[in-house]
């Protein structure tokens, strides 16, 4: 499929993941139409995945689960399950590193891999090994993925939605200029609603008119975001594929909530805070990662949100310390009592822990306190590796009426 100098790239996209993790689960899913979809009862009334069946139906992700009712009256709605849904994730790219190497993550339901360094071991057929990969991913889990394949990302990633579900579709050299410059712009990556609108305007509607706009064009037009795009079209993207462990440093950890009902209260907003930290302080233990920076983004019932930011005087992964940090912010820049609709919490500015130093002067015992409070949320976060997340909740969690219940 290629010259022998170019590399062979594969993107790996499961077809409608978290709609086929649940028919795994529930077989009779696969008979009717079926969507993965929040609960509305906790104001997270929107479309998460749909089957196939439910495709049919003009159903479209994120689209609230009234219009997709509207559509299909007799739609089942099942509710998400996060922690599966990772578990199927680890499981598929598990099975990606039996033929490679350099398996690239890039989200819960797909991959880059580059198998050019491997594919005379299974046959050197590109197709043939992505049907393979095909195969076996759908026998130990019963999800079927759609692989794109060319000689670079960006046009791997394209192919991957080409021939869904279940289909293979190669890019070459040789015919990208009949296979994707037809192609409307907004199917190119990184091509948003607000960069089609702009390109539009300038008459600009497939990939192939893009390819032929001259990049300094393009870049006076959308700054160097047109550059990127410019070499997108053309194939001339060459990142490479990463290896296995070798991501890039992560840039912030953060969690996100709509409450079952507003927050009005400092009650209200300290249990919400401790559900968000909580979390976001387990996640960065986990990454053995502290933050020098926590931010706390705030949206009212009428949707408008406000974001603040604060440096911490010392990096942190502690779910108290972000808590106090946290509260102290929305004191100062919010009313108390006028409603919050959803809380997000981010860390950022992000070092190893093991870099992380602090301040503390002759007098000062706070990291002694520091040192013991860390070693009972580790001690935390080993009992719920083992035993699920819900098997220790902060005292916060108890009894509350706002949907919190220790899931992340």
């Amino acid at each position: 499929m290629a010259q022998l100098s170019d590399r062979i790239i594969f993107h790996c996209d499961c077809d409608s993941f978290f709609a086929s993790v649940e028919e795994t689960f529930q077989p009779e899913y696969k008979d009717v139409p079926m969507a993965v979809a929040g609960d509305p009862e906790l104001r997270h009334g929107i479309i998460l995945a749909k089957n196939q069946k439910a495709k049919a139906f003009g159903i479209k992700t994120a689209e609230t689960i009234w219009s997709a009712k509207k559509k299909c009256p007799d739609l089942v709605l099942a509710p998400p399950r996060r922690g599966a849904y990772s578990d199927f994730c680890k499981h598929i790219n598990k099975i990606y590193e039996n033929y490679t190497d350099q398996v690239e993550v890039l989200g819960i339901d797909e991959s880059y891999l580059d198998v050019t360094g491997s594919l005379h071991l299974f046959g050197g057929d590109p197709e043939i090994l992505a049907k393979i990969i095909q195969q076996r991913i759908e026998k130990e889990t019963g999800v079927t993925v759609s692989i794109g394949i060319s000689w670079n990302k960006i046009f791997a990633k394209l192919g991957s939605d080409q021939n869904k579900p279940s289909g293979i579709f190669v890019i070459t050299r040789q015919n990208f200029r009949d296979t994707v410059w037809h192609l409307p712009i907004s199917e190119l990556y990184s091509v948003g609603k607000n960069t089609a609108e702009t390109l539009r305007k300038h008459f600009i509607s497939t990939i192939g008119e893009l390819a032929r706009t001259s990049e300094a064009v393009l870049t006076r037009w959308l700054g160097k975001h047109g550059g990127e795009l410019y070499r997108y079209a053309n194939g001339l993207e060459e990142s490479p594929v990463l290896r296995v462990g070798e991501g890039e440093p992560v840039k912030s950890v953060g969690n996100g909530r709509t409450f079952r009902r507003d927050l009005t209260t400092r009650s209200d907003i300290h249990k919400g805070l401790v559900a968000l930290c909580d979390s976001v302080a387990s996640r960065m233990r986990k990454k053995g990662v502290k933050c020098h920076t926590l931010q706390v983004t705030i949206k009212d019932a009428t949707l408008k949100s406000i974001q603040r930011q604060r440096k911490l005087d010392n990096p942190t992964y502690l779910c108290a310390e972000l808590v106090a940090v946290a509260a102290e912010i929305i004191e100062e820049n919010w009313t108390i009592g006028k409603p919050i609709r959803m809380l997000t919490i981010t860390g950022q500015n992000l070092v190893p822990e093991d870099q992380a130093t602090e301040q503390i002067t002759l007098f000062d015992t706070g990291g002694k306190r520091s040192e013991k409070t860390e070693k009972l949320e580790k001690a935390m976060d080993t009992i719920r590796d083992k035993y699920g997340r819900q098997s220790v909740l902060p005292g916060a969690f108890l009894g509350n009426d706002l949907g919190i219940d220790g899931e992340e």
